[in-house]
C-alpha cells in the first residue's frame, strides 16, 4: 500500500492507494498533520511506501516523524517521471503540475491531454500523444480575481464566488460575479477550443478545488477528477519502484 501526501500552503491532502486504487482520502490543516497521519497508519498498517510533494512546507519535526515511519520519496525536479519534459525551464515547473501530467501520462497513454487545475491559480498543462509535456498556461483563479477587484479598487466589495444566472449583471454584485465566473468559463472554453484546433482527439481533465464549481458550466466535454493530483503522485511512486 502507498501513501500520497500533497502539502499546500494551508491544507494537506493525503491519499491511501492499494493496487492503484484510492482507498482513503483525507484533508487536514498543517497543525493536525501528525494526528491525521497516526489515524491513517492505524487504519492501514500495510502502508510501506510514501511520496510527498512540497516537503519544505512541513516542520522539521513533522518531516522526521514521517520519514521514520515510512520509506519516503520526496518529489523534486530530479525524480524519475513517466513522461518527457520539454518545458524550457524544467526546474521551475511546479511540483503539482508534474504530478498532474504524470497522471495524464499513465491514465491516457497515447492521447493528447489537457489538464486544467482550477485552484488558487488556474493551470493548463498539455501532454501530447507521444507523452511529451509541452507546457501550458497559468492564470489567476476564481478567488484571486474576486480579491484583486476588491484590493485594487476603492469601492468594489469582496464577494464570495457565486454562479451568475445572466451574463449581463444589473448591479455591482451581479456584474462582479458575471465578470469573474463567466470570465473564467470563457477562458477555459477558449483554451480547450484552441487546443482542439491543433490536436486531434483531445482529452480534457478538470481538477482542483474549484473544479466542482465550474464543471457543469463548461461547454466543452471534460472529465472531472478531483483526485487527479493524488493519483499522479501514486503513479510517480510506482514508477520509481522499478
Amino acid at each position: 500500500m502507498n501513501l500520497t501526501i500533497d502539502v499546500g500552503n494551508t491544507l494537506i491532502k493525503l491519499g491511501v492507494f492499494d493496487s492503484g486504487k484510492l482507498k482513503l482520502k483525507k484533508t487536514c490543516l498543517k497543525k493536525d498533520f501528525l494526528h491525521t497521519l497516526a489515524e491513517i497508519s492505524e487504519a492501514f498498517p500495510a502502508i510501506q511506501k510514501c511520496i510527498i510533494s512540497s516537503v519544505a512546507n512541513l516542520s522539521e519535526h513533522q518531516s522526521i516523524k514521517l520519514q521514520h515511519q515510512f520509506d519516503v520519496l520526496i518529489l523534486n525536479h530530479q525524480t524519475k517521471i513517466p513522461f518527457t519534459n520539454k518545458y524550457e525551464t524544467p526546474n521551475t515547473l511546479g511540483i503539482d503540475r508534474i504530478a498532474l501530467v504524470s497522471a495524464a501520462a499513465e491514465q491516457y497513454a497515447g492521447k493528447n491531454v489537457l489538464v486544467i487545475d482550477a485552484g488558487t491559480c488556474i493551470t493548463y498543462d498539455f501532454l501530447n500523444s507521444k507523452s511529451e509535456y509541452l507546457g501550458g498556461a497559468i492564470s489567476p483563479g476564481i478567488s484571486l480575481r474576486y480579491k484583486a477587484l476588491h484590493t485594487f479598487t476603492e469601492k468594489l466589495p469582496l464577494l464570495e464566488a457565486s454562479n451568475p444566472n445572466l451574463y449581463i449583471g444589473n448591479n455591482t454584485a451581479t456584474s462582479i460575479h458575471s465578470g469573474v465566473v463567466n470570465g473564467v468559463l470563457y477562458e477555459i472554453d477558449g483554451y480547450i477550443s484552441e487546443y482542439k484546433k491543433n490536436y486531434d482527439n483531445l482529452t480534457v481533465i478538470l481538477t482542483g478545488g474549484d473544479g466542482h464549481f465550474l464543471r457543469d458550466s463548461i461547454k466543452n466535454d471534460i472529465f472531472a477528477n478531483s483526485n487527479f493530483l493524488l493519483e499522479g503522485l501514486n503513479h510517480i511512486l510506482e514508477y520509481n519502484k522499478h
